[in-house]
């Protein structure tokens, strides 16, 4: 398997994808310890996204968790089991 995905890496992806004008990402995966698609490592699996761009103007709640969701789906391979995601 690759390696597991990192903040900055989410980061540098939704900041290319979505030109958000605020954006906050955590790795919450120490969290999640012993839970479904946690790491042995406490990282890289679970994130939660906090973020603001102009090309969710005019988009319902789901259009704007799914342009966030398409921007990193290919981190799924690496290891991305959970997403929560805020839009402001």
């Amino acid at each position: 398997m690759s390696s597991l995905p990192t903040t900055a890496e989410l980061e540098a992806t939704l900041r290319a994808a979505l030109a958000p004008t605020q954006l906050e990402v955590i790795d919450e995966s120490g969290l999640h310890a012993g839970h479904a698609g946690a790491s042995a490592e406490g990282f890289g699996t679970h994130f939660r996204v906090r973020i603001a761009s102009p090309r969710f103007e005019g988009c319902s709640r789901v259009a704007r968790h799914r342009l966030v969701y398409d921007a990193l789906q290919s981190f799924v391979p690496r290891g991305l089991h959970a997403i929560a995601i805020e839009t402001l």
